[in-house]
């Protein structure tokens, strides 16, 4: 598959169901599963992504719904809205496809889509991934992705509010 958006901002369902067909008909074998908030882009998701993407044929991102966001990082966020931030996240060409989810944690979206990779970026670890138990039980590989983080849009903000 080449890289490049396939669908834009698809519902989980939709979703699930061009994952089975692609795998079906050979157009991909492995699918890696990234998220995020991605609520101002930098650089570092743009390498995290880029490492997700170099890990299998498909790139599915999950990017955490307006409510989720709040719910996460205060009520003053997101700044951006999940639709504008998704149309951001299709023109990455290491992505495929773009998934809302709003769940507190992706074990809904893990369950749906079964990809073989689970990307998380460097602030983690394999032992403090929150879905760790559904990757394992799932066989879902866990891949740390990206550089060192460094970067923070939380930080980002507090800089431009100073």
């Amino acid at each position: 598959m080449t890289p490049g958006v396939r669908g834009g901002l698809l519902e989980r369902e939709e979703l699930a169901r061009r994952l089975a067909s692609g795998r079906a008909s050979g157009e991909f074998e492995r699918v890696v599963l990234a998220n995020g908030c991605f609520d101002l882009l930098h650089v570092g998701h743009a390498r995290y992504l880029a490492d997700a993407r170099s890990r299998g044929d498909v790139l599915v991102v999950a990017v955490n719904t307006d409510e989720s966001v709040r719910n996460l990082k205060g009520p003053e966020r997101p700044t951006v809205p999940l639709e504008e931030r998704a149309e951001l996240l299709c023109a990455f060409a290491a992505v495929d496809f773009v998934v809302a989810f709003d769940e507190p944690t992706l074990e809904a979206t893990l369950r749906a889509l079964r990809p073989d990779v689970h990307a998380k970026g460097t602030d983690y670890s394999a032992d403090t991934v929150p879905e760790r138990d559904v990757d394992a039980e799932l066989g879902i590989e866990i891949a740390i992705c990206g550089d060192a983080k460094t970067r923070s849009s939380t930080a980002l903000l507090e800089r431009t509010r100073r």
